[in-house]
């Protein structure tokens, strides 16, 4: 049976050992080495592990004393959810510059349903590409990418070149891609149900094509069905966004860390004629306007003040920023700024369901 247009674009970004990445980020000394994110070598459980852990086999839901056996030289560090927050938010503006329809998963994945998008680019291939440099670009942080004509194949995808890498099953390749593909290696297909297939002669995609709806469902019950569908490229799960955007941000990290105030009102007008930008493109005006000032021993700060009406444009905010600037003296020197907007003309909007489908 052949796949019928018109085909979805379908790209499933997924952040590269995010938690892990973070850390090494913001502590550049830890670039390179082994990570765990949570737990401890004699109690926790670990939450992430970078890629230079895994190869020692260390992964996530592992016990600390277990990860420190196999890794004797293994990083802990804590979680930093406001953080991984921080920039999961400047990696989903970087989505909706391409597309409205995004549904995230998580912190560090999500559905884009790009075949219409704001590029006018018609290939889902040279987007994840862009979404990609861009990330990496704004937060010094690397993703992932998997492209296809729905979100399944696309999720399975995303894995292949990982790290740093992405995939494309183009339209007529799905059916080969799928009936190739290692049982274990379907999303949602965990470890008791790889190893029933398994016991059951079912090792690959092609294996589980031989199996009738009838005998699936008998096998797998419900979820039979599912299995036999999406063997066949069959999922038409759409993307749905469900969004009302509560703030709006722009922020830089500097090279080096800047002392000198006449250098960061400079950048703080970059960011606020960037921040400016984004506004007055997705009609947004705020009320609440805070800065965000990061020091070079990692410490943060933020000043924030309401005001009365809905500001949008540089000139009527960018004295608030200065007023916020000026409003402590300054600890330390500065590795990062930015500007945000809260209370925005966007929170009392109803969510919108969109589902659109083109040709591939």
């Amino acid at each position: 049976m052949e796949l019928q247009p018109p085909f979805r674009k379908i790209i499933h970004v997924d952040m590269d050992a995010f938690y892990a990445s973070v850390a090494a980020l913001d502590n550049p000394e830890l670039r390179g080495k082994a990570i765990a994110v949570g737990g401890s070598e004699v109690r926790g459980v670990v939450s992430a592990a970078s890629y230079e852990a895994r190869k020692f086999g260390v992964k996530s839901a592992m016990s600390g004393v277990l990860a420190k056996q196999k890794c004797p030289h293994i990083i802990f560090v804590k979680s930093d959810f406001p953080r991984y927050k921080e920039l999961s938010a400047q990696i989903r503006e970087i989505f909706y510059e391409y597309t409205d329809l995004v549904e995230p998963l998580s912190l560090d994945e999500a559905y884009l349903d790009v075949t219409k998008n704001k590029k006018g680019n018609p290939s889902a291939n040279s987007i994840a590409r862009e979404i990609r440099q861009k990330i990496f670009d704004n937060t010094g942080l690397r993703a992932s990418a998997g492209i296809s004509i729905n979100k399944f194949i696309a999720k399975v995808a995303s894995d292949i070149n990982k790290p740093n890498g992405q995939k494309t099953v183009h339209p007529d390749e799905v059916i080969s891609f799928l009936e190739a593909l290692p049982v274990n290696k379907f999303y949602g297909v965990g470890k008791v149900t790889a190893a029933k297939m398994y016991n059951l002669g079912i090792f690959t995609g092609n294996d589980l094509k031989k199996k009738t709806q009838e005998e699936l469902v008998t096998l797998f019950g419900k979820s039979g069905s599912h299995y036999y569908n999406i063997v066949r490229g069959i999922h038409n799960s759409p993307v749905v966004p469900n969004r009302i955007r509560k703030s709006v941000a722009s922020e830089r990290t500097f090279n080096e860390n800047i002392s000198s105030e006449i250098f960061m009102l400079a950048r703080l007008e970059q960011i606020a004629e960037e921040l400016e930008r984004r506004m007055v493109k997705h009609n947004i005006k705020g009320k609440t306007i805070t800065l965000k000032i990061k020091y070079s021993d990692f410490t943060q700060q933020t000043r924030s003040k309401t005001k009365a009406h809905f500001m949008q444009s540089k000139s009527a905010f960018f004295p608030v920023v200065k007023e916020l600037f000026f409003q402590d003296e300054l600890i330390n020197s500065v590795r990062l700024l930015g500007i945000s907007f809260a209370n925005l003309n966007t929170e009392k909007t109803a969510p919108i369901w969109v589902q659109l489908k083109f040709e591939f």
